[in-house]
């Protein structure tokens, strides 16, 4: 069974930068195709950026493009999100998932694995 534990969150005024970090376990992590989405009070999940199984490729929301950027280490079965330059509009829980065909991809209904969130408040 696949498990993907979230950690890295916090509270950070606008303007500051976190790092979260998902490690995998109980899969072949290096194959999967890794995400992270956020869901607000209120709001429905929504996709934040992807990374293909090897790396070579990534994927932004608009909102976040030049402030978010993904990466993988896949020796340590993680994938990381940082975040620079936060604003109060990305206050959420941040999800992590995996997709079995390995791709890069922004759609929620390809990712089979999640993990339970970690919460991200950016104050003002």
């Amino acid at each position: 069974q696949v498990q993907l534990v979230e950690s890295g969150g916090g509270l950070v005024q606008a303007g500051g930068s976190l790092r979260l970090s998902c490690t995998a376990s109980g899969g072949p992590f290096s194959t999967y195709g890794m995400g992270w989405f956020r869901q607000a009070p209120g709001k429905e999940r929504e996709f934040v950026a992807t990374i293909s199984w090897s790396g070579s490729s990534t994927y932004y929301a608009d909102s976040v493009k030049g402030r978010f950027t993904i990466s993988r280490d896949n020796a340590k079965n993680t994938v990381y999100l940082q975040m620079n330059s936060l604003k109060p509009e990305d206050t959420a829980v941040y999800y992590c998932a995996a997709n079995k065909n390995g791709r890069y991809y922004p759609g929620l209904n390809e990712y089979a694995y999640w993990g339970q969130g970690t919460q991200v408040t950016v104050s003002s």
